[in-house]
């Protein structure tokens, strides 16, 4: 039988010209040189595939290159992961600081969870746009931060803490699913990707759940490949902790307990039979005060996790798995970050096709075990979050992370005696596309919600509270009620709810270009029988001018 014929040259060396394309498009957008839209080609998605194909011309290319001088090497050999990781950290908290001067202000999903935070400390205001859906987690966590430093960058910190936490994370794990060096990698792959920088400078709750979700599935697999481990005893704290800080990771839990049981097997966990019931008691025992201020709010114990579910604004069932169907991988991870998972994805498949295979001695092989297991892990949450939500890449940092470990293994092994210079290369490119990630989201993605706030923050502050009740009534209610320190409400939960007590300053705001907002007529019949005062404000950002018309409530 003829053997297997070679790749043409011109393959790896058309996909080695698209990646140095890459790498110059990346060193371009880090020097502050535009593209158009911002939008990076993904031109390694275009290299990948050349790459593979012609991986033997490849692999000889990199040996034919000249190393670096013995001395060089042994100095860089000596570098132990710990400091190299610490080095990725700082990077992410550089990034993160650089971050913020392009979007100052909090923006709309970040207030939400401000406002509750402020209204928990002392004299504090309202929780305008809060709603009992919502998890206290957050909250909590930023009301510890604004007792020291009342301001939105001591939120904003808590949320870097947890992110420095959930990247230290990822590097723990992934160096004992694959080695240290390679964890290190790994690591930077998570911080460069698109979707990852997007949302690493601001107060929200994703990216701390995740951390807590990658201990979750760490422990699930030790649990299977230590025997006579106590892993799921220690399952509790983190499962609890990432659903009171994330109420969405209930999809994911169900996803990873799923996929635990297609790659393990029902007998594997019958076997731990006491650890497992004990581990499922405690998480229930300490669900249930959310059980039962559920009950109180909804009238059933899972009403609020169906309750934050129906807030998905999808058009119908299952589009947001068409969204990241759409997205996947180049938006969730990037250009490079892309390539890895969906190597990390390919990867997985034979191992979830061999899941009866065995090795010596007749017992299932524990590396093709967890490779099924977290490639299952990551399609699930996809599919299910895809169905139930709708798509955004910060719901699904997971599966960015457990398939770019799983990408990064793979391409070592796929490199053989290469392997340290093809991750080296990779992770040189990692760092340039950290840069040029930056900007793009710095120029490119923040830019939108800073002219907006550049139209509600001057008109926010204009309406400060000043000692009596206040209610401000907009489409940008809690970025308003921020900003302002009053309560505030959109004019659709205005007609709903019962009328403000005496005395209260209402104030109706619209804007040139706003949303959910009344015309004349309409906002005539809400202050129909009051005396309303009338100001304007001049257009200062991309909603143009405002109009607000303020009255007093007679309760």
């Amino acid at each position: 039988m003829p053997g297997k014929r070679p790749a043409p040259p011109w393959a790896w060396r058309t996909g080695a010209a698209l990646t140095a394309l890459a790498a110059l498009q990346q060193l371009a957008l880090a020097c502050g040189l535009p593209l158009p839209g911002w939008q990076p080609w993904p031109l390694l998605l275009a290299a990948a595939p050349l790459l593979w194909w012609g991986r033997a011309g490849l692999l000889s290319g990199l040996a034919a290159l000249p190393g670096p001088p013995p001395a060089l090497r042994a100095r860089l050999a000596a570098v132990p992961p710990g400091a190299l990781v610490a080095a990725v950290l700082g990077l992410a908290a550089l990034l993160w600081a650089a971050l913020q001067d392009h979007e100052p202000w909090i923006g709309h999903e970040e207030s939400v969870y401000a406002n509750k935070a402020r209204s928990w400390t002392e004299g504090g205001p309202p929780a305008a746009g809060w709603g009992e859906y919502r998890p206290p987690g957050l909250p909590l966590l930023g009301t510890l931060a604004l007792r020291l430093h009342d301001d939105v960058g001591a939120l904003r910190a808590v949320t870097l803490l947890l992110a420095l936490a959930m990247l230290a994370t990822t590097y723990l794990v992934a160096a004992r699913w694959t080695t240290p060096h390679r964890a290190v990698l790994t690591v930077l792959l998570v911080l460069c990707g698109l979707g990852f920088l997007r949302r690493l400078p601001e107060f929200l709750n994703d990216i701390g759940s995740t951390g807590l979700l990658l201990v979750v599935v760490f422990l699930l697999t030790r649990a299977q490949e230590r025997p006579g481990s106590r892993a799921l005893l220690a399952l509790p704290p983190f499962v609890l902790a990432a659903f009171y800080l994330r109420y969405g990771v209930a999809g994911n839990l169900a996803a990873i307990l799923l996929a635990a049981l297609l790659a393990y097997g029902p007998r594997a966990w019958l076997a731990q039979g006491r650890r497992l019931a004990v581990a499922g008691g405690v998480v229930l025992a300490g669900l249930v005060p959310h059980f039962v201020h559920a009950t109180q709010v909804t009238g059933s114990p899972l009403g609020l996790v169906f309750w934050a579910t129906s807030q998905a604004e999808r058009q119908f069932v299952g589009d947001g798995l068409l969204y990241y169907l759409a997205i996947f991988p180049y938006r969730l991870a990037g250009d490079l970050g892309g390539v890895l998972m969906a190597a990390g994805l390919v990867a997985a498949y034979p191992a979830v096709r061999r899941l009866r295979g065995k090795g010596a001695g007749g017992e299932p092989v524990p590396g093709a075990r967890r490779r099924a297991f977290l490639g299952l892990t990551s399609v699930l949450i996809f599919v299910l979050l895809g169905v139930a939500t709708d798509g955004e890449p910060r719901f699904v940092y997971l599966p960015v992370v457990l398939l770019t470990v799983l990408g990064v293994q793979a391409l070592a092994e796929a490199a053989g005696e290469q392997r340290r210079r093809l991750l080296a290369a990779v992770g040189v490119l990692a760092l340039l596309t950290a840069a040029g990630t930056a900007r793009v989201v710095a120029h490119g993605a923040m830019p939108g919600p800073t002219g907006q706030a550049r139209s509600t923050v001057p008109v926010a502050r204009a309406l400060a509270h000043d000692g009596d009740p206040c209610l401000l009534v907009t489409g940008y209610e809690p970025e308003t009620g921020w900003y302002s320190g009053c309560d505030a409400v959109t004019y659709r939960q205005y007609r709903a709810a019962p009328p403000p007590a005496a005395g209260t300053r209402v104030a109706f705001i619209r804007y040139a270009h706003g949303r959910h907002q009344p015309g004349d007529r309409a906002l005539a019949e809400l202050t129909r029988g009051l005396e309303p005062t009338v100001r304007r404000f001049p257009a200062t950002g991309v909603l143009g001018a405002a109009t607000v018309v303020t009255v007093r409530a007679r309760g």
